[in-house]
């Protein structure tokens, strides 16, 4: 292999690992002569629908992407309340069940976001396009209203179908750059008059929403996202992206989404594909490594007291927060998607400390927020459930199966581009903390770079949390492996 890390190499790994795992990286002849019919984006009768596109709508997402799924806009009502309004791209309106277009994202069930390449889950015609809330433009949204108390909480709710328009196309970096104060306003939002003060008011209620989830025992986390700088083909390195207070609003408006989306559903007596993250397995690991670090938590598996330990770490020793938030999430275990018959008690998501959670709130991405959105609207128009109980349930099982593959596939082009990297630094020695121990392998993630590797010897006895000096041993970059031995 060229010794020159370049994107066609990794673009030629993430295939054949896409492949491997029954993922189609090509959309298939059926799906494209189908995409030629749909000429125009989707509008709603005046009847099906209201019209709110003269609210101040703006979308906040990464500077280079186009499927923007949503767009949010808030108000001030009296007694310090806040109606917040999130608006969730229609895709149901173009995207017709059991069409080629579904059966290719029924498939692959996301859009695969690999460092070389994204393989998006419907054609860009309309991901990025037709059904994606593009600046500038009206689009048919899917709108979670919903009334917030001083306290963060959600009052009421409500779900209906309108017409918006995307007023300002925001980034996460330099939106929370402004919130946070370390910058000046964003040109995007200067330009739209009252932006400003909406955005204020959206961030104050999101930060409201987040303390009160904290309360009831929502784990606060800190990973590390590592994107790619190219300098054309070549790959020059790996930068590693933090959370702000930009994605934070993001992320805590699509959790009460998803929680309000959830309970319309049981409220129209509709089943729903909920999200859940079960009862860690390795809680007595959690529990000891909490007392390594002083702090004791409960025999029983509780995520208030594992909340309380994470803000203990954080605020004690900020420098190795977001190695603990990852040894936690390793030990806390992947979500699953279930099937919630109305009337039944819901498992609920451990992380998130909420009973009701749906993923509805991404659907030019993600397949099981499309199959949410189906029952949403059937639900709004008073129609039957368009789906089984059955075909919900091999829906959930397939989408659970394929998240794992999706998630494996984005990891390897991840792993094979930090291998090009690494590959010049053989035999250096660096500080590492370990990430995964079990009979398959004892793995280990170094605090800079963030590169993980396997430990291949010296790794008796070593447990998640641990921390060792560790030596790059070996390099496979169409594998992706990175082999280190323990440095005594």
């Amino acid at each position: 292999m060229n010794e020159n890390a370049n994107r066609i190499t990794l673009q030629q790994i993430a295939r054949r690992a896409m492949i491997s795992r029954g993922l189609e990286p090509d959309f298939p002849t059926a799906l494209l002569a189908e995409l030629k019919e749909i000429t125009v984006p989707a509008t709603y009768k005046p009847e099906m629908a209201k019209d709110l596109s003269g609210l101040r709508w703006c979308s906040v997402d990464n500077p280079d992407s186009l499927d923007l799924d949503q767009l949010t806009y808030a108000e001030q009502l009296p007694d310090n309340k806040v109606r917040l309004l999130v608006a969730i791209a229609d895709v149901d309106a173009l995207v017709a069940k059991q069409s080629n277009i579904d059966r290719h994202a029924r498939q692959n069930t996301a859009s695969i976001y690999t460092i070389a390449e994204l393989f998006p889950m419907l054609p860009e015609k309309l991901s990025t396009d037709f059904t994606s809330m593009r600046l500038g433009e009206d689009r048919c949204a899917v709108v979670v209203e919903m009334v917030i108390d001083e306290d963060g909480a959600v009052q009421q709710s409500d779900v209906y179908c309108a017409t918006v328009f995307n007023y300002a196309k925001l980034q996460y970096e330099s939106l929370g750059a402004w919130l946070e104060g370390n910058d000046s306003i964003p040109l995007e939002v200067r330009k739209i008059e009252g932006l400003d003060d909406n955005i204020h008011l959206q961030d104050r209620i999101a930060q409201k929403m987040k303390d009160l989830r904290y309360e009831h025992g929502a784990l606060e986390f800190e990973t590390i996202e590592a994107k790619p700088v190219f300098d054309g083909d070549a790959l020059s390195e790996m930068k590693a992206e933090l959370k702000n207070r930009a994605k934070s609003l993001i992320e805590d408006f699509m959790i009460a989404v998803n929680g309000a989306t959830a309970r319309y559903l049981e409220a129209k007596n509709f089943p729903s594909l909920r999200r859940v993250v079960r009862t860690p397995k390795r809680w007595d690991r959690i529990v000891e490594l909490a007392s390594e670090h002083g702090f004791s938590l409960p025999e029983k598996p509780d995520s208030k007291t594992l909340s309380a330990y994470l803000k203990f770490i954080k605020q004690n020793d900020p420098e190795h927060f977001v190695e603990m938030s990852i040894s936690v999430l390793k030990l806390l275990g992947s979500g699953e998607y279930v099937v919630e018959i109305p009337g039944s008690v819901s498992e609920g998501h451990f992380g998130l400390a909420v009973k009701d959670y749906t993923h509805s709130t991404a659907p030019n991405r993600r397949y099981p927020d499309l199959v949410t959105q189906r029952l949403l609207k059937s639900a709004i128009a008073g129609l039957p459930v368009p789906y089984s109980v059955e075909e919900l349930e091999e829906i959930a099982h397939h989408c659970t199966v394929k998240e794992d593959d999706v998630r494996k596939v984005e990891r390897q082009v991840e792993k094979s581009a930090m291998a090009m990297l690494m590959k010049p630094r053989i035999g250096e020695v660096f500080d590492a903390i370990v990430t995964g121990a079990s009979p398959k392998g004892t793995w280990v993630r170094l605090y800079h770079p963030h590169a993980e590797g396997k430990l291949v010897s010296g790794f008796n006895g070593l447990k998640v949390g641990n921390k060792l000096k560790v030596r790059l041993t070996e390099i496979d970059v169409e594998e992706g492996f990175i082999d280190f031995e323990r440095v005594n």
